[in-house]
């Protein structure tokens, strides 16, 4: 039998993981999931994966740490970033990191494999012709401030200028994933 290729799954939402878990084997992919970084350090213990799928967001803490020690364990394997809410500062972060792709959630198996596929660019994706709203541009803000304070909503509040309340009531309205 020919070696499988193998995967990691970083993502806190148990119910999200298992699903694709499942997707994935069915796929003929030898599977390993983690919900927090410091799972995914056990599971890379004895597991050398080619392909991860990583959340942006888990829990607390930034799935960013995970793309940077994924590439730097494998600078050829194949990441993917998932995310609730896609933003232009954490995707060229995330790509910046090692990442090879960076979609919006939801996104499916067959979404995801095809990011795997993908080793270039499309130089034929169309260029938006809507100008950005006053609220994308505060949003893409906010969220920026947040991954450079590693979400750390009470300094992303001081940084901002925002009392902390405003800001959680704002990141209540579009949740951070």
């Amino acid at each position: 039998m020919a070696d499988r290729p193998r995967l990691v799954i970083v993502d806190d939402d148990p119910a999200f993981a298992r699903a694709m878990r499942r997707s994935f084997e069915r796929r003929d992919y030898e599977v390993r999931a983690s919900a927090t970084s410091e799972a995914l350090d056990d599971a890379l213990r004895d597991f050398r994966p080619g392909f991860a799928i990583v959340d942006l967001k888990l829990g607390g803490d930034s799935g960013l740490h995970c793309v940077r020690r994924l590439a730097a364990l494998d600078p050829a394997m194949r990441i993917v970033v998932l995310t609730g809410f896609a933003s232009i500062s954490t995707a060229v972060e995330a790509i910046k990191l090692g990442a090879c792709h960076y979609l919006a959630k939801p996104s499916n198996a067959d979404d995801i494999e095809a990011a795997f596929a993908r080793a270039d660019g499309d130089a034929a994706v169309p260029l938006g012709t809507r100008p950005t709203s006053l609220k994308t541009l505060e949003w893409e803000r906010i969220h920026e401030m947040l991954v450079e304070t590693e979400f750390n909503v009470s300094e992303t509040a001081r940084r901002l200028g925002l009392h902390r309340r405003t800001l959680a009531r704002k990141l209540a309205k579009r949740r951070v994933t």
